[in-house]
């Protein structure tokens, strides 16, 4: 026997707050996942934003690096032309020079100092 409208009259009401309740866990659902896309889209720009700032320091770092080497082989450079210059003897090399080849005269020659 069906039931009488009397009896289906906590059943709507029951029904209706199930309706409405399942709706609002739709709405929230929803909500999550938008509010989920925009926090993902806002740390991906982040990471972007990261990944740039650190692009653009390992640059600056790279060319103080190669400005850095680019002077320290200038110095080498220089030096080794200094270098390869020839040096006149000063004064003192110049004395010591004359003496030990006055002493080695004397010596092929035969007279003794």
């Amino acid at each position: 026997m069906p039931p009488s409208a009397p009896d289906l009259d906590p059943v709507v009401p029951a029904i209706a707050r199930v309706l409405s309740a399942e709706l609002q866990a739709q709405q929230a659902i929803a909500q999550a996942r938008a509010e989920a896309g925009q926090i993902a889209e806002r740390a991906r720009a982040d990471a972007r934003a990261t990944a740039e700032r650190t692009e653009r320091r390992i640059r600056r770092i790279a060319a103080a690096f190669e400005r850095e080497t680019a002077q320290c082989l200038a110095e080498i450079a220089a030096e080794v032309a200094a270098i390869a210059q020839p040096q006149a003897p000063d004064h003192e090399e110049l004395a010591a020079l004359d003496q030990a080849v006055r002493a080695l005269a004397r010596r092929l020659t035969g007279k003794l100092p």
